[in-house]
């Protein structure tokens, strides 16, 4: 099934306002979109919505924080997948708010802020992502960002 309008468009948002975050704070994210992410002997495999590495480049391993957006619901269970790969951290776009899910020992567990990301407060960002101009949110956003320094 493809993807709707409005999930490419609010993941589309998440991500411009992530990397400008990332920009304005000096945390260094290397994006890496919806890159397919396999474990051959393990038989797993899905695309995040959005992915990032939290430093510098790699060229190879799972990305530290990966971005779903949930318009619909079911679907299989996205965090088994990702826990097997050992992503860090995974965001999840829900009804206009950003669920935090960090990876421990036990599996995910909620969290109410970013470990991966320190500092962004993911309600803010959430706010900025419903706002109807891409264009228009980033400034806003930006602006706040440079606000708050």
């Amino acid at each position: 099934m493809s993807p709707s309008r409005l999930h490419e468009d609010v993941k589309k948002r998440i991500a411009r306002l992530l990397e400008l975050f990332a920009l304005e704070r000096g945390v260094r994210v290397q994006g890496y979109g919806s890159m397919t992410l396999r474990h051959a002997p393990k038989e797993r495999g899905l695309e995040p919505d959005e992915c990032y590495v939290v430093g510098p480049p790699q060229t190879e391993g799972f990305p530290d924080l990966a971005i779903e957006v949930s318009v619909t619901s079911g679907g299989i269970d996205k965090l088994e997948v990702y826990r097997g790969f050992g992503v860090r951290e995974v965001w999840i776009w829900v009804e206009g708010r950003i669920l935090v899910y960090a990876l421990t020992s036990a599996g995910y567990v909620e969290r109410t802020a970013s470990e991966v990301v320190p500092g962004i407060d993911l309600a803010v960002l959430a706010r900025f992502a419903e706002e109807p101009d891409q264009h228009e949110s980033a400034l806003a956003y930006r602006a706040l960002l440079r606000d708050e320094c």
